[in-house]
């Protein structure tokens, strides 16, 4: 081979070697430029999706177990989907179906029904989402945790105290929440448990208002058409017991009646204040939205979750 040849040879290995050493450095800069975009941990924790499925958000206590959600939510770095169901069981499971769908990585449900709900839980776990209930429980389905208070405690701490107010002796009526749901029931087994013991208190009327203040105003206004003598009355939920007190008064008989609700509204502390309610079982809704989504966080990155997270509470009187 000439000189020139060899020359020629060189210059093109020359020319080679530099466009592949140009391609390697190239795909190195995108694998340094993929690392340093987000870290496995950042990746991992951005895309958490948590599905909140609410009974309601016209009513004010769910409204504070959602921000308590929302706020737990942006400080774990977490995406919240909030679904408001409107108390409609058939719109709960459609608005769950379409969270599924959606691939959410976890679902807190505060159900419309325990019965009705059971279908979209089912859903769920054969999606392989996992499933927490808040203040309601489900009658079926696998469920990681149920964050709530006690309940069936604190309709028997409502009924005491109403008993107690009253000198163990009275009239009483109970305006009962949306039948099937696992607080309606609770409390008022909780309540009826406390009235066993006082032989002297006589339930004159047990009825349903679906945890609505409207509907607790219209029903009770009618008891009382029907009752001449009424003492004391225990709502499920503030919302009927505010409602059950505008009956009253617009019966000009507000003033013989003893009133107590459950949950702690604004409208109720505000209705306590003033002399119109005798006490209200607060709750702590936020804590509950707050403790449901670092259970759901923590159920995800392997943590041991205890299968009821309780909620303390307090009766609060004047």
């Amino acid at each position: 081979m000439n000189r020139s040849n060899s020359s020629r040879y060189l210059k093109l290995f020359l020319l080679v070697s530099l466009l592949i050493a140009l391609l390697l450095a190239a795909c190195g800069d995108d694998d340094d430029d993929n690392g340093q975009a987000a870290t496995p941990e950042a990746t991992e924790a951005a895309e958490v999706t948590i599905g909140l499925s609410v009974s309601t958000l016209q009513n004010p206590f769910f409204v504070s177990l959602q921000e308590g959600a929302e706020a737990a939510a942006e400080r774990l770095g977490v995406t919240l989907v909030v679904e408001d169901a409107g108390d409609d069981a058939d719109q709960q499971t459609t608005q769950i179906q379409s969270l599924i769908d959606q691939g959410v990585s976890v679902l807190l449900i505060n159900p419309v029904g325990s019965d009705a709900v059971v279908a979209a839980i089912e859903a769920a776990n054969e999606a392989g989402i996992p499933v927490f209930t808040i203040d309601r429980s489900a009658s079926g389905g696998e469920i990681v945790s149920h964050i709530a208070s006690d309940n069936l405690a604190g309709g028997k701490m409502a009924g005491d105290y109403l008993a107690e107010s009253l000198g163990k002796t009275g009239k009483i009526v109970e305006l009962q929440g949306i039948p099937g749901t696992s607080a309606a029931e609770a409390r008022g087994a909780g309540f009826n448990e406390a009235m066993e013991a006082y032989p002297d208190m006589e339930l004159v009327a047990q009825e349903t208002a679906n945890f609505d203040r409207a509907e607790g105003q219209t029903v009770f206004a009618q008891i009382l058409e029907e009752q001449d003598e009424i003492d004391g009355v225990f709502a499920h939920n503030d919302e009927m017991i505010l409602g059950a007190i505008e009956a009253a008064k617009e019966a000009d008989r507000a003033g013989d009646i003893q009133f107590v609700g459950f949950d702690a509204v604004e409208d109720a502390i505000t209705a306590l204040e003033a002399g119109d309610l005798l006490a209200t079982v607060a709750q702590q809704p936020a804590e509950m939205g707050r403790l449901g989504v670092e259970a759901a966080v923590a159920y995800l990155n392997g943590e041991d979750v205890e299968d009821f997270i309780p909620v303390d509470l307090a009766l609060i009187t004047k």
